[in-house]
This record gives C-alpha cells, sequence and structure tokens, in this order.
C-alpha cells in the first residue's frame, strides 16, 4: 500500500533522544489535508504539538501547527524540528528556511552547530493574577504577568519552580493558550515549566514559543541580551536565547530524529 505521508519525529532543543521534546513533522507536497484529518493525525501522534508544512514560491515554507486538540498560533520545538527535517532528511540546500505562519515569517538558520529561530516577540503585560493562581501553583507569584498568547507566573526561585506540583483544572481557567512560570536560574540564566491544560498539553517539555515571552522579561531583568535557559520539565531542554530588538528574539538549540513512520490510512 503506498504510503500517503511521512511522519518524523523528533526530539528538539537537546543533542539526544529521550530528552528535549518531541514533535511530530509531517511534509505535505502540494496543498494541506483537510482541517479535521491534521487534527485527527496529531491527536493519533498525542504528542505536545504535529507540525505540517507545504512548500511555496521561492523555496518557502507554510507551516501549521496541532496539538491533539486545538490548532495553535505559535510553536518553537515543532518549527525546530520541522527545519531539521528539511535540512537532514529532505536535503533542503539553503541555509536559512523562511516559514510563513499565523504569527508571520519565522525565519530558521544553522550556525555554531545549533538551528537559530527568529521569532517574534511576545511582550509580557503586568496584571494582577487571578486568585486561584496561588492555589494552582502551590506558590504565591512575585508578580503576574499576561501577553497575547501566554500568562506568566515569576517565582522566588528555581527550587521552587521545581516543587511546582500544578492543579491543572485551575490552570486551564486562564484565557490563554496556557501558563509560563519562571525564575532565575542556579547554573544558567533562567528557568521555567510550561503548562496548557486548556491547549491539550497538561506539561510540554520544552516550549520554544514560550520564550518569545521569557527572552524580552529576563534580558531587561538581568540585563543583558544573550542568555541561557533550562526549562525543568521531566526531559528538560537548553535554550540558547538573543534579544535582537523589541520585536524579535533568537531562539537556539538541537535536534535529533527518533524514528521516521509512514501514514497508509486515514479514512
Amino acid at each position: 500500500m503506498k504510503p500517503l505521508l511521512t511522519t518524523y519525529i523528533v526530539d528538539a532543543f537537546t543533542e539526544k533522544v529521550f530528552s528535549g521534546n518531541p514533535a511530530a513533522v509531517c511534509p505535505l507536497e502540494k496543498e494541506w489535508l483537510p482541517e479535521q484529518t491534521m487534527q485527527q493525525l496529531a491527536a493519533e501522534n498525542n504528542l505536545a504539538e504535529t507540525a505540517f508544512f507545504i512548500p511555496v514560491e521561492n523555496n518557502q515554507f507554510h507551516i501549521r501547527w496541532f496539538t491533539p486538540t486545538t490548532e495553535v498560533k505559535l510553536c518553537g520545538h515543532a518549527t525546530l524540528a520541522a527545519a531539521h527535517v528539511l535540512w537532514n532528511h529532505l536535503k533542503y540546500p539553503h541555509n536559512t528556511i523562511l516559514f510563513h505562519s499565523k504569527s508571520g515569517i519565522l525565519k530558521a538558520t544553522q550556525k555554531d552547530q545549533r538551528i537559530w529561530l527568529d521569532f517574534p516577540s511576545d511582550i509580557p503585560q503586568p496584571i494582577e493574577p487571578p486568585p486561584y493562581i496561588a492555589e494552582a501553583l502551590g506558590f504565591e507569584p512575585i508578580a503576574y504577568y499576561r501577553s497575547e498568547l501566554n500568562d506568566m507566573a515569576l517565582l522566588q526561585s528555581e527550587a521552587q519552580i521545581t516543587a511546582i506540583k500544578p492543579q491543572l483544572p485551575l490552570i486551564a481557567q486562564i484565557p490563554k493558550t496556557g501558563l509560563i512560570v519562571t525564575a532565575k536560574g542556579d547554573q544558567v540564566d533562567f528557568v521555567s515549566r510550561y503548562f496548557a491544560p486548556q491547549s491539550g498539553v497538561n506539561e510540554d517539555p520544552v516550549t520554544g514559543s514560550a520564550h518569545s515571552l521569557l527572552i524580552p522579561f529576563w534580558a531587561a531583568q538581568l540585563k543583558n541580551n544573550n542568555l541561557i535557559a533550562q526549562q525543568l520539565s521531566t526531559r528538560k531542554g537548553t535554550l540558547y536565547c538573543q534579544l535582537i530588538n523589541e520585536k524579535r528574539v533568537l531562539i537556539g538549540g538541537n535536534a535529533v530524529t527518533y524514528s521516521i513512520a509512514q501514514v497508509i490510512n486515514v479514512e
């Protein structure tokens, strides 16, 4: 039976399998599959995100991302995984890839043995925290912020970030894609975790898109535009971060292919 498409499973923001954040990548030849089919494939993959891309003119691509339950506007690790697939499996010949997305143009570049993502900044604004946040996290935030995509709680220490046992039904009430929790790092510049039960992802292992918010925030806090970050999920991941200007950030990392599968039936 002829395969309908090939799915690559790639661990992003890591140099070894079984760490970082796994994403499914489904290259498409000419046009999108029906939206329901892409959502069903993402649910079947049951990873935080499945990325689909199609080629457009001038060696560029359109990209979309689906969690197991919904389409999202921006995803970092699955974009990194898609770039990895293009360079390492589909033999894309150029050093820079331009992806058109619902968040605008995203650029991936190979440099210093890493993939660098040029992403839009997502500037946080301070707000009063929802009354249930301390109960949801087990800690009272120092400060609380909201951006276009996510909420963010600033905590006292890396130890608090590690110790969180999230109350997911409470976090699911947040009217954004998810909740970032962050603190200054002990061994790196800053650390974080990310919870998005309202988007079908209880805890995302390593969240590139969250760093669109975290980079401008911590660059201002630490007065340093070049930062190293860790996401403290069970799988963990390291991100190399740079604030370009108030509108753009660079997010760097590595990726490794775990598996390649053929989809033969979507009926």
